[in-house]
């Protein structure tokens, strides 16, 4: 079984993250880049899928040069090899773009199953693996909690506020799973050792067959126009109960007008 991992690169979640005033895009430079916390349990569950059917796991990430750190994270993990679509045109680019840039490149490897983390934090939209589908013409299932593979037929239990329901497709399909599904495994010092030496392939737009003038900020269909500093946090309002504490919290939540 092929599976290819999907895999972003996001700034580290503890940081304090900015906008980058020249061009209103995530000051990705400026501090420490992390997997996105989700798609490491899509990693998980991919290597998860190799033990149990065999095959090959194959990281896929799109982003800039310091990308290749998370990708030898991943390989450390267990994957195999990693793809990584690095140019920068790519500077920018919204959802449906990066989408069609890795069906594209996805279109280079041999896949029976992509597996996604639902969301990223550096944006939390939680659309590409549905745009991924649709560029690919491939069914999706979202939101997994579980993911069994018989054969072709790829069945998940998909989360819901009440339970799961069961949802299944035939292979090749596209999978987001959610944290529940797994607990990622750390790297092993043999993992890491070995990752030094797997192979990582580099992808430009021209080896893909895009123009630079397809994607990018350029391209986009959604940008950020303006953005403020938001503003310093007020002292807040200590509310003593001298027999009135109730009222007196009414009365404050009632001033700013929450009740």
């Amino acid at each position: 079984m092929n599976i290819v991992v999907l895999m972003k690169q996001v700034p580290d979640t503890y940081a304090e993250r900015r906008l980058s005033p020249s061009d209103n895009t995530l000051d990705r430079a400026g501090v420490d880049a992390v997997i996105n916390e989700i798609d490491e349990y899509a990693i998980e569950e991919g290597l998860l899928l190799k033990e149990a059917h065999g095959g090959e796991v194959t990281i896929l990430t799109m982003g800039p040069d310091r990308a290749t750190e998370s990708i030898r994270k991943a390989l450390s993990m267990g994957a195999d090899k990693g793809v990584h679509v690095v140019d920068e045109a790519l500077h920018g680019s919204c959802a449906i773009t990066t989408a069609k840039v890795l069906a594209k490149a996805l279109g280079t490897l041999e896949y029976d199953l992509v597996i996604a983390g639902s969301e990223a934090t550096d944006s939390r939209l939680s659309v590409v693996p549905a745009l991924l589908s649709e560029a690919l013409g491939v069914p999706q299932l979202s939101g997994a909690r579980k993911v069994t593979v018989d054969g072709s037929d790829i069945t998940i239990e998909r989360a819901t506020e009440t339970g799961f329901a069961r949802v299944q497709a035939s292979g090749p399909a596209v999978v987001s799973v959610v944290e529940k599904i797994n607990e990622p495994r750390y790297p092993s010092f043999k993992g890491i050792m070995a990752a030094k030496s797997k192979p990582v392939q580099q992808l430009s737009l021209s080896d893909l067959g895009i123009g630079a003038d397809e994607v990018g900020l350029a391209a986009s269909t959604t940008t950020v126009q303006s953005f403020e500093q938001a503003p310093p946090r007020a002292a807040g309002t200590v509310v003593k109960d001298e027999g009135n504490g109730g009222s007196a919290i009414a009365e404050y939540l009632a001033s700013k007008k929450l009740i």
